[in-house]
């Protein structure tokens, strides 16, 4: 728990919902493998998004009910956004694209939760999940084209002499992706929340007077976090699929 805020400090400490806490420590080989908050928050969105997949197609009726079409509205917006940018071609990669974009959904929405921890506001996970996207993708590309995947750095058309700077230029920023992937994820996720904590601390120092403003801004900015939480699960997702389609379709 917070220690209380000393006489005249802001009462809320925006930061403090970003502290890792060990729930159960554990110690394997001299590494800290302890399970913490954050692991915890990231077995309950596993375990939402399970039960809530369970319970959708437990029934399968011809009339969906709530839940069937909740379903079945989010395997169609991943199927076709995946089919607009990848073609027929990436629809075996469907299910690590539907639990991306569901994973960063949940963890997302849980992070509005009173009391709760937002996974994706730290750039641990953020970056752990983007290595994982650009290191598949790049594996895809060389097992599937050999050694014309690298054409990928060199566009068609580019004059000779500045064929070699074009070339550094895209591999730099090849390299760059995973970082921009992560950094826009968890710099979205932390200034959002961290705002709403300000704002927060703002009302209970204004007192019931004067704390309406900020807390009537509070939560008008909450409705617009909810569409950032899933503008930026979107914007993982789709940015993965134009990867993806990168290592699919190598342009000559």
């Amino acid at each position: 728990m917070a220690a209380p805020a000393e006489p005249g400090a802001f009462p809320v400490d925006p930061m403090h919902q970003y502290e890792i806490v060990r729930l159960l420590p554990i110690e394997l080989f001299g590494f800290d493998a302890s399970f913490t908050n954050s692991a915890m928050w990231m077995v309950l969105a596993v375990s939402a998004i399970s039960i809530f997949m369970i319970m959708s197609v437990s029934s399968r009726a011809l009339v969906p009910g709530r839940w069937q079409s909740m379903a079945e509205l989010s395997y169609e917006f991943v199927a076709n956004m995946l089919r607009q940018n990848t073609g027929n071609e990436g629809q075996p990669f469907f299910p690590f694209i539907f639990s991306l974009f569901m994973f960063i959904l949940f963890a997302n929405m849980f992070g509005l939760l009173p009391y709760s921890f937002t996974v994706t506001s730290h750039i641990a996970v953020t970056f752990a999940m983007a290595l994982v996207v650009i290191g598949g993708i790049t594996l895809l590309g060389l097992f599937k084209h050999g050694l014309g995947w690298f054409k990928l750095f060199v566009p068609s058309g580019v004059p000779i002499v500045l064929l070699p700077l074009i070339t550094v230029i895209e591999m730099i920023s090849y390299l760059t992706r995973p970082l921009s992937l992560s950094v826009r994820l968890f710099a979205n996720m932390l200034a959002g929340h961290t705002m709403l904590k300000v704002f927060a601390g703002f009302a209970i120092m204004l007192g019931a007077w004067g704390g309406w403003a900020p807390f009537a801004f509070m939560v008008a900015f909450t409705g617009l976090e909810v569409l950032v939480a899933f503008l930026q699960a979107y914007v993982f997702a789709i940015l993965t699929c134009i990867y993806l389609n990168d290592a699919l379709h190598v342009h000559h």
